[in-house]
């Protein structure tokens, strides 16, 4: 037996076998690059995209108290995005909210639980806001007594460097103090003259006619009551009223309190016969 023949027994691999590994073997060191080849640029292929965003990622929901709650504690948004869902991205380092891919706000990160962030920033952002609603719907109400002249009028006002909310404030004293219809009279004057201010339109008042007199307001403990203003109301029916009802009691009473006059026909009291 030959020598191939002792070592395909004790290996127990057929020739078939052998000639194939030694086909693969042939072909594998003929398709092999010298390792400069291999590294060359172009050989080279670019490795896979990696993320390289790594921090912690999370959608939250904005309540209507600007805050959201990630990880333990809460973190406070500008009001306009409550009611919506913020992405959160944290790290070892800061908290970073946003709106799709708009950063919003970027706090430090905070390992304890419980906390608030960003509260005395956007509430006060808040209270702004609400005060600017609070003095458009004084506006609106104006417009409401005094008629459409006077949204012109405040157009005009509010071109000028005055406090376009204190004009209105004292505009309201005005139509309190005056009458809806007096104010509204004044204010076309003022308009025609293009004397843009609620001095103006007091002086005008106060040459026309008297000040009213006019009861102090009611001052509430809760300071927002404080704020509310009534419609003016009109006290010419009742003043017709009241009047009317005295006269009729007045005629009523002389009615009945009409002295008797004695008869002549009649002796006076005492004895004729002393």
């Amino acid at each position: 037996m030959t020598g191939t023949g002792e070592e395909a027994i004790f290996t127990g691999e057929s020739q078939e076998a052998r000639a194939e590994r030694s086909r693969q073997s042939s072909a594998a060191s003929g398709n092999r690059q010298p390792s400069e080849e291999r590294f060359r640029v172009e050989a080279l292929r670019s490795l896979p995209a990696l993320n390289s965003d790594y921090r912690d990622t999370a959608e939250v929901f904005v309540h209507k108290d600007l805050r959201l709650h990630f990880d333990g504690n809460r973190y406070c948004v500008p009001p306009r995005y409550v009611g919506r869902k913020l992405t959160v991205k944290a790290d070892s380092s800061s908290v970073t909210i946003y709106d799709q891919h708009h950063e919003i706000v970027r706090y430090a990160r905070c390992w304890q639980r419980g906390q608030t962030f960003g509260a005395e920033r956007f509430q006060k952002e808040l209270l702004a806001q609400r005060a600017a609603a609070d003095r458009s719907a004084a506006q609106q109400r104006l417009v409401v007594l005094l008629g459409p002249a006077a949204e012109d009028y405040l157009r005009r006002l509010a071109e000028t460097d005055r406090s376009l909310a204190r004009q209105v404030r004292e505009l309201l004293l005005l139509v309190r103090e005056y009458g809806p219809e007096a104010v509204a009279a004044a204010l076309e004057k003022a308009h025609a003259a293009r004397a843009f201010g609620a001095d103006y339109i007091a002086n005008i008042l106060r040459q026309q006619q008297s000040r009213r007199e006019v009861q102090p307001s009611l001052r509430l403990k809760d300071p927002e009551l404080n704020q509310l203003v009534t419609d003016p109301l009109s006290l010419a029916e009742y003043d017709a009223f009241i009047l009317r009802s005295r006269k009729d009691s007045s005629d009523a009473a002389s009615n009945e309190t009409e002295p008797t006059q004695p008869d002549d026909d009649e002796s006076p009291t005492g004895s004729d016969d002393l």
